[in-house]
């Protein structure tokens, strides 16, 4: 069987499953390979929910977690239309290519599409090439306003 469901982030189960996910997500070599902290598994649901912008995804598949999608809404000015970002996406490896993703990703899109929102975006690696062809295949593509100044470029500045 197979559920996918809005996490309530008040829910001691979807609370562990989401830390528990994430942290696949961080130890593989797409999410960096490093375990997250026991206290960011076991504190992130919590924090999410005095976030109210921000909303998850679980996928379960025989009852067990196996995918989350952690989304905020953000804002366009150029569309005066509320955005969702796609922050974190994961399947677990055993429910890889079972079409999980594809899944999580349509249950997003129906939740922007009820806020009103005019995009979805997300962020993937150059070199995760299974993720950027499932996103293709969805709809995604690089942004870029004139194909002259070429795709817009994710960056960062940690913060101490």
């Amino acid at each position: 069987m197979h559920e996918i469901i809005t996490a309530d982030y008040l829910n001691p189960r979807h609370a562990a499953d989401i830390g528990r996910l994430l942290n696949c997500y961080a130890t593989d070599p797409m999410g960096g390979g490093e375990p997250l902290a026991d206290s960011i598994q076991q504190q992130l649901a919590q924090e999410l929910s005095k976030l109210p912008h921000a909303f998850s995804v679980l996928g379960y598949m025989n009852n067990q977690p196996v995918a989350l999608a952690n989304c905020f809404e953000v804002f366009s000015t150029f569309k005066c239309k509320p955005i969702i970002n796609i922050h974190d996406l994961v399947v677990v490896k055993a429910a890889r290519g079972s079409g999980f993703g594809m899944r999580m990703l349509e249950a997003i899109e129906q939740i922007a599409v009820q806020k009103g929102c005019c995009k979805l975006t997300l962020e993937v690696l150059e070199g995760n090439q299974v993720a950027r062809n499932a996103y293709v295949k969805f709809g995604f593509a690089g942004y870029e306003l004139d194909p002259e100044m070429g795709k817009a470029l994710f960056m960062e500045k940690p913060l101490a």
